[in-house]
């Protein structure tokens, strides 16, 4: 494989440098350097500034109003807003939603959704997990019955991210009892607004509430919101799960926060690294920085099957995986680099461990991605 950029790559990086210098505001970039909350206001301000330029939708084909750039200029995208400290992600309903709707959505909800998510007209959470049903999501039991109003939906779904601030929802629900249990699952939009429908935030370790519980009590659908056809959404929602585990595993951000530690561990003349000596702490340093020289070599191979045209599969899991475990680590070794610091209350360092120790939870457990990895690459 040849990872050597192109001119017109290298011509791309220098564009997207010139855009996020003058599209970023400070005050925001200092609070994702600081790893302090980032309010709904300012994801939007950003979003609005990528669709003004045409970018928010890196992944999604020209015709529906993407970017047209191929998976390394993507790649460098990432990178470069990881660098400048742009807000992290793009919209869930754009990253997620948007390639099924491309994919398996009807004329009607392309036409209508797909400019929605570039303007964030609406904000969408995703509706998959349960009590009960996580790792093992096949085995959901949320239920949705059709008549001739559409479809009558109860059940509960649980992790729900940002379900307090969205006012959609895509939604695995079971359509109908099979042997084998993904064959009677459904895709469904929900309008969060809906009679029956009720969202009660979850408080986590990091003393946050974004991610929630969501109650769907007799919530009347329309026929006109399934997605696809019935009983296909286990086939959607497996690609979709691609897209958000390689963005789980996002090495741009990894680089970006370990630069960020390494500027807490100079010493204040900049002259000397006051942890090294520590050997405990210059193994757990060097072991990451390994790590992250492999998982940049894996993202390339990922990127260079993607040009081939290559759906990201098994390479999602390994990103996911990788990813994920950097990110704790890192995010545990600038936890101990702040020393007392790290005691003061919302100290963003410990505020920031506790809220990476979800990423090898969700988008599928890094247990079960493993299982995957065993399966499909190694064959056993």
């Amino acid at each position: 494989m040849d990872f050597r950029l192109t001119s017109g790559d290298i011509a791309f990086r220098s564009e997207v440098r010139v855009f996020l210098a003058g599209a970023l505001s400070p005050d925001v970039q200092a609070k994702a350097r600081h790893a302090e909350p980032i309010s709904q206001a300012d994801r939007l301000e950003w979003f609005s500034k990528l669709n003004e330029r045409g970018w928010m939708a890196p992944s999604w084909p020209e015709a529906y109003g993407g970017t047209g750039w191929t998976p390394i200029q993507r790649m460098i995208f990432d990178e470069e807003c990881a660098e400048a400290w742009a807000p992290p992600g793009i919209s869930p309903g754009v990253v997620m939603l948007g390639p099924v709707l491309i994919a398996h959505g009807s004329e009607e909800q392309r036409s209508y959704y797909l400019p929605r998510l570039l303007r964030s007209d609406d904000w969408w959470c995703q509706g998959y997990s349960e009590p009960g049903s996580g790792s093992d999501l096949a085995s959901l039991q949320t239920r949705a019955v059709r008549d001739a109003n559409g479809y009558l939906v109860n059940g509960q779904k649980i992790w729900i991210t940002q379900a307090d601030l969205a006012n959609m929802m895509f939604c695995l629900v079971r359509t109908s009892d099979e042997p084998k249990k993904q064959e009677g699952i459904s895709f469904l939009l929900i309008d969060m607004t809906s009679t029956g429908v009720t969202v009660r935030p979850i408080r986590t370790l990091n003393g946050e509430a974004e991610i929630c519980e969501v109650f769907l009590d007799d919530v009347r659908i329309p026929a006109g919101n399934l997605v696809g056809r019935e009983g296909e959404g286990w086939t959607y929602a497996t690609q979709l799960l691609e897209h958000e585990r390689t963005a789980v595993g996002s090495i741009g951000r990894s680089r970006a926060a370990l630069a960020r530690l390494r500027s807490i561990m100079a010493a204040p003349d900049g002259s000397v690294n006051k942890f090294l000596p520590d050997p405990v702490f210059a193994q757990r340093l060097a072991r990451v920085e390994i790590r992250l020289r492999a998982a940049r070599f894996l993202q390339l191979r990922a990127v260079s099957a993607a040009s081939a045209g290559e759906r990201p599969g098994r390479e999602s899991s390994l990103l996911k995986i990788v990813g994920s475990e950097l990110m704790q680590e890192i995010a545990h070794l600038t936890m101990t680099a702040n020393g007392y610091a790290a005691n003061e209350k919302q100290s963003p360092a410990t505020n920031g461990y506790f809220d990476s120790r979800k990423l090898s939870i969700f988008s599928g457990s890094n247990e079960i991605q493993r299982s995957i990895v065993a399966k499909r690459i190694l064959g056993l």
